[in-house]
């Protein structure tokens, strides 16, 4: 686990922490306790995850996400700070990273005065370095979208001509194509603009 993760982890759960079980997020219907057992799930139980990706699985994952939340909120909370063994040496750094980040800034911009976080350049550079997780973001779009972080890069994702270009800080397009349109600072232009912050994006 690289030190951007593990600072990114602890704190996520710094804020989980102060804000309680009950604070809102951006994930629908999910509360603080919800995301932190969503997150401890991903994590300790690998028969979980194909669900988060099939549908017909989709149940098995909801009761082991359910089961764990369920637990003492402070009990899920040490999970969270405890990593098992296998998620310091097996985790897929690239997701890993994007899932912390996202789910961080799930609980942050719930708040009703929320302002983005300035990132250090390196962890800048984290979040932009990820075009394949990205490509699989917008794959639904059935067509080709520029990605633009000044001083980062440029980067078309997709096949054919660019229908349109979104432009920000690498964390800012991470959030806009994890699906939190409404809650990223980009900037969004080209001929299928308004259908790209329409559509459904994400995993």
């Amino acid at each position: 686990m690289s030190s951007i993760v593990r600072t990114e982890r602890e704190a996520l759960t710094t804020l989980l922490t102060t804000l309680g079980p009950q604070a809102p997020t951006l994930c629908t219907g999910w509360t603080t306790a919800d995301l932190a057992a969503h997150l401890v799930a991903r994590e300790r139980r690998a028969d979980s995850l194909p669900g988060l990706m099939v549908p017909l699985l989709a149940g098995h994952t909801e009761r082991v996400r359910r089961g764990y939340r369920d637990l003492d909120y402070d009990k899920l909370l040490d999970l969270l700070r405890r990593p098992p063994w296998w998620a310091l040496t097996t985790t897929i750094e690239s997701f890993d990273l994007a899932e912390w980040f996202v789910h961080h800034e799930d609980v942050r911009r719930a708040a009703p005065d929320w302002q983005p976080r300035p990132l250090p350049r390196p962890f800048g550079e984290a979040l932009w370095d990820k075009p394949f997780l990205t490509q699989a973001l917008l794959f639904r779009t059935g067509f080709a979208v520029t990605l633009e972080a000044p001083g980062y890069g440029r980067r078309t994702v997709g096949r054919g001509p660019s229908a349109a270009t979104v432009t920000g800080e690498p964390g800012e397009i991470l959030l806009f194509c994890f699906g939190r349109q409404a809650h990223a600072r980009v900037d969004v232009e080209g001929r299928k603009a308004a259908k790209l912050r329409r559509a459904k994006l994400g995993l």
